[in-house]
């Protein structure tokens, strides 16, 4: 049987709870208001949000970026705390913002509903000697070259440099099972990238109105060879061997369509193609893992606002029982 989010939980996320007063406004497409589990709570231990430290990659030479740790309440080294990677960390970590993931980890953590988790928010590269300061919650110009290519690169950057860079100060788990990688965007492609290449360091991933379209792609040329876009994973997941992933899609019925694809039909084909692989290898006995998968679609737009309202819910199920090793 394949783990789905409680009916409570899907009913809120498409609002199919019970009428409010007659006098409140009708309910809009997109709006997704964030749950009390979002909101800081005066009653609860709060974690503290470190940095930014500025960071400069070698894998992608003549970048900067910038990164924010969130550490949790009671952090003890001796017993390292789950990880959680997050992309475009300047609007994961906006306490205005649509995600606040810093309160849904404190309210979680705090009742018991996920184990200590240690939260890495990683923005993408600039092209500059220093990271912008005029950017704010802004894209940098690397942004669609890290983020959109279907190569290990990135993979390579997050294992060999950054995380032994965060690894000198704070203690994290190593079992895959116990880290999540996510993302909203090109930033959830690129989390679903990582974990592609590199299951052994990620073994969960959050997709929130993923862009598995052809942003990546160039046509071949003199020069290079064509260079593939998002667009292809569908049909790379049905011909490749299972990797031994938990996977939560979110998107929402009126997301973009544009030049680069249709981002609700993209995540349609992505459910599509992971359920097929399960469906096909258990028919032919297939030993090995299974994709374990959960999706939500609503009415949003190209928005976070259904994705962060929904995060409390995908972190408890990932995590809600700390699940063994699934390697």
């Amino acid at each position: 049987m394949r783990p789905i989010l409680s009916i409570l939980a899907l009913a809120l996320a498409l609002g199919l709870t019970a009428p409010a007063a007659a006098q409140a406004p009708a309910r809009q497409p997109g709006d997704y208001p964030l749950t009390a589990d979002s909101l800081a709570q005066p009653n609860v231990a709060h974690g503290r949000l470190e940095g930014p430290f500025e960071f400069r990659s070698q894998v992608f030479a003549g970048t900067v970026r910038r990164y924010w740790v969130y550490v949790p309440a009671g952090y003890d080294p001796a017993r390292p705390p789950n990880l959680l990677v997050f992309q475009d960390g300047q609007r994961a970590t906006n306490p205005n913002g649509s995600l606040r993931i810093q309160n849904v980890l404190d309210n979680l953590i705090a009742r018991g509903e996920i184990p200590p988790t240690l939260g890495l928010f990683v923005t993408p590269g600039n092209m500059s000697d220093h990271y912008p300061d005029t950017l704010g919650m802004g894209n940098p110009d690397h942004r669609a070259a890290e983020y959109d290519t279907l190569s290990d690169a990135y993979a390579r950057f997050l294992t060999g440099e950054l995380l032994p860079e965060v690894a000198r100060r704070w203690r994290f788990a190593d079992d895959p099972a116990r880290r999540a990688i996510g993302g909203t965007s090109s930033g959830a492609i690129c989390a679903f990238t990582v974990a592609w290449h590199r299951p052994d360091a990620f073994g969960n991933v959050i997709s929130m109105i993923g862009s598995y379209t052809s942003i990546g792609y160039a046509p071949a040329t003199a020069a290079h060879p064509l260079i593939p876009g998002g667009d292809l994973y569908p049909g790379m997941i049905r011909k490749s061997p299972i990797r031994p992933l938990r996977i939560f899609l979110q998107d929402g019925s009126n997301d973009l369509d544009n030049e680069h694809g249709n981002w609700f039909l993209a995540n349609q084909q992505m459910l599509a193609a992971l359920n097929w692989a399960n469906t096909h290898a258990d028919a032919i006995h297939a030993p090995g893992p299974r994709y374990e998968v959960a999706h939500v679609w609503g009415d949003g737009g190209h928005s976070d606002a259904h994705g962060g309202m929904l995060l409390p819910d995908i972190l408890r199920w990932l995590w809600g029982a700390q699940r063994g090793s699934r390697h």
